[in-house]
């Protein structure tokens, strides 16, 4: 009988690609508020473009059209971006697209000897419900990690519980941040205790230890998404949103999670390092289309890709200086800063949009960029 493990690789691990999907949302993004996100959605793709390969997702011939505009009009190698026609509801494919995993086999012959080893990548879809059913119709969404999964010929995997992307940040050591206010809310899995929870987040995501912060920023749709607050930027160090304004609805909460972090442990009982980011601005003009005051505004929104990593950019005052951090935290990588109040103002950023898929490593070789 073969067996199986699970575990998902750190995002600083070697992409075999990244996964977009082109915004078409007028309900995500109003008017001409569409467009300059499509701009921000070029940035993107110039930036990652000469590091690795892109999927990108249309959901119908007008994205298509669009987004083959925006390309050609930009510095992008057209022989590092595919074209995927699917239909979808929204973009952020963080949340809804599939967690690739890496497996490994065990063959476990009946008469006990000692069976044979391999390795390969699994795509799993955790199932979506637009957090917590908040933005209907999601049925496209949740159907794409299956879709994915076949294009690609990938195995799926189903753990038969919701889960977004954007809930969990691991560091590739057997560690999980996450928060209560998500996967605790009765909005997504109600008839699972946290203990179930738990046990499934270790056997999917081959985690041995996991740390609840409890909330996160006013503004967030999601609940409090994790990769708004802290995340790992190696297996022994964590940055994490902290605001130092203390009439800031943020403030309290952020310093509650950044408490947390400073006492937590690794698998090995060794304390993490913990550096501040500060909180740019997430107070708007008007309100967003669910009539928030608030935006997710974070500089942890970054994503790690080969050879670069994504920084968003939202305040003049702390731009350079979050910019300056992540050059001294990834000196191997190229440190790109995209201006993203127009992204965020539809409640996501970089992270939300972007999704990896891990290459498999073959055991001898060292991991590269492309």
């Amino acid at each position: 009988m073969p067996s199986h493990r699970y575990r998902m690789p750190p995002e600083w691990a070697t992409h075999e690609m990244t996964l977009l999907t082109w915004p078409d949302n007028r309900e995500t993004w109003p008017g001409a508020r569409l467009n300059r996100v499509e701009h921000v959605y070029a940035d993107i793709l110039e930036a990652l473009t000469p590091h690795e390969k892109v999927l990108l997702l249309v959901a119908n011939e007008d994205a298509q059209q669009a987004a083959a505009s925006m390309i050609q009009n930009r510095n992008i190698g057209w022989d590092r971006v595919r074209m995927v026609r699917m239909p979808t509801n929204d973009v952020w494919i963080r949340d809804y697209g599939p967690i690739t995993l890496l497996r490994e086999h065990r063959d476990e012959p009946e008469d006990g000897a000692k069976g044979e080893r391999s390795r390969d990548m699994v795509m799993c879809d955790w199932g979506y419900n637009a957090w917590g059913g908040k933005y209907p119709p999601y049925d496209d969404d949740n159907a794409v990690p299956g879709k994915l999964a076949e294009l690609l010929d990938y195995p799926l995997v189903l753990p038969g519980m919701i889960l977004e992307g954007g809930s969990i940040e691991v560091n590739g050591a057997g560690f999980l941040l996450t928060t209560e206010s998500v996967l605790m809310n009765p909005n997504r899995n109600p008839e699972m205790s946290r203990f179930q929870i738990e046990k499934n987040l270790r056997k999917y995501l081959g985690v041995d230890k996991i740390l609840w912060l409890r909330r996160g920023l006013r503004g967030d749709d999601t609940d409090g998404h994790i990769d708004d607050l802290a995340r790992f930027v190696g297996p022994q160090t964590i940055v994490t949103a902290v605001s130092d304004d203390p009439s800031d609805p943020n403030y309290e909460i952020l310093r509650e999670n950044r408490d947390r972090l400073v006492n937590a442990n690794d698998c090995k009982g060794v304390p993490f390092e913990v550096i501040e980011l500060p909180l740019p601005a997430t107070r708007i003009e008007g309100t967003t289309v669910d009539g928030s005051e608030h935006v997710p505004a974070s500089y942890a929104n970054f994503y790690i890709a080969n050879g670069c990593v994504l920084v968003p950019l939202y305040d003049k005052r702390y731009d350079d200086q979050v910019l300056k951090l992540f050059r001294r935290l990834f000196p191997d990588r190229s440190i790109k800063g995209i201006p993203c109040n127009d992204l965020v103002w539809g409640q996501g950023s970089i992270h939300c949009i972007t999704q990896q898929v891990p290459k498999l490593r073959v055991p001898g070789r060292p991991s590269g960029t492309q």
